[in-house]
């Protein structure tokens, strides 16, 4: 993509700015930039889009959003070493980079959208990715601002989101998940592929609102699926003691010898409701 968008290529940015990627950030930075590309075109068109982007870095990722089309890049980077080799995208995209330097579990996305659609595209650093996804899952207002995430995480954890009832990764994440999006898994990255190499596999997972998911109490259903998963292994009369326990199980129909893994979406919204 060096010859597509006329940048140098991003070894040379990282050499020349000083930037090693460190731990304490959770940072591995990608440089491949055919899987840069990958990432951003799974995330479907872009022209005429908005793009929050988490943890730019080096700004692989924003290269690739911004040469499939984007409207506007927004990009939030906690390391102010990053700041400068994103300047110099942005200078090459004018108008159409803005940089703020901060945390983003502090960020309040909603009030950056412009009001046009609005993508979330990231390469999430490993330390605060899970907690980035939940907090954009759970708004009290639904729809929410974004219309797709399209978020690379452990490949551990991105079988947590997608999974469902009965499978081994299910879990709090996988019903919060399925509750209000259609997601999948769209591809594997492998270590190599990053700089320094994590030592898992990563994977790109997508996103998609479901419009009018089962009418719900956020704050229930994140009671209930805490305390059900807490204790994953015993039975839910037990798991579930603290929140009224047989007595909830039997208001919503469910057999309170079973365990939290075998129990749908659809059941874990019926206990919260019942809650």
């Amino acid at each position: 993509m060096a010859a597509l968008d006329g940048l140098p290529p991003l070894r040379d940015v990282i050499q020349r700015h000083g930037l090693d990627a460190r731990k304490a950030l959770g940072q591995n930075f990608l440089l491949d930039l055919n899987l840069t590309q990958k990432i951003a075109r799974t995330a479907g068109s872009l022209e005429g889009v908005t793009v929050i982007e988490v943890g730019p870095g080096p700004g692989g990722l924003t290269r690739a959003i911004l040469a499939l089309g984007a409207k506007k890049v927004i990009a939030i980077e906690r390391d102010s070493r990053c700041v400068p080799a994103l300047a110099e995208i942005g200078a090459h995209y004018p108008d159409r980079l803005q940089v703020i330097e901060g945390d983003a579990l502090k960020t309040p996305f909603a009030t950056l959208a412009d009001g046009g659609p609005v993508k979330i595209i990231a390469n999430l650093p490993y330390n605060v990715g899970t907690q980035l996804l939940v907090n954009w899952l759970l708004p009290e207002r639904w729809p929410p601002f974004w219309q797709s995430l399209t978020l690379m995480f452990q490949r551990e954890v991105g079988l947590r989101i997608v999974a469902e009832a009965d499978d081994d990764h299910y879990g709090r994440l996988g019903v919060l998940c399925g509750w209000r999006t259609r997601a999948r898994m769209a591809f594997d990255v492998p270590p190599q592929a990053f700089t320094p190499p994590p030592k898992v596999t990563s994977s790109v997972v997508h996103l998609e609102p479901v419009e009018n998911p089962i009418p719900c109490s956020v704050s229930a259903l994140e009671k209930v699926t805490h305390a059900a998963f807490g204790q994953r292994r015993k039975m839910l009369r037990q798991s579930l003691k603290p929140l009224g326990g047989e007595a909830l199980l039997a208001k919503a129909d469910i057999d309170p010898q079973r365990r939290a893994e075998t129990l749908s979406v659809e059941e874990f919204c019926r206990l919260a409701n019942c809650l």
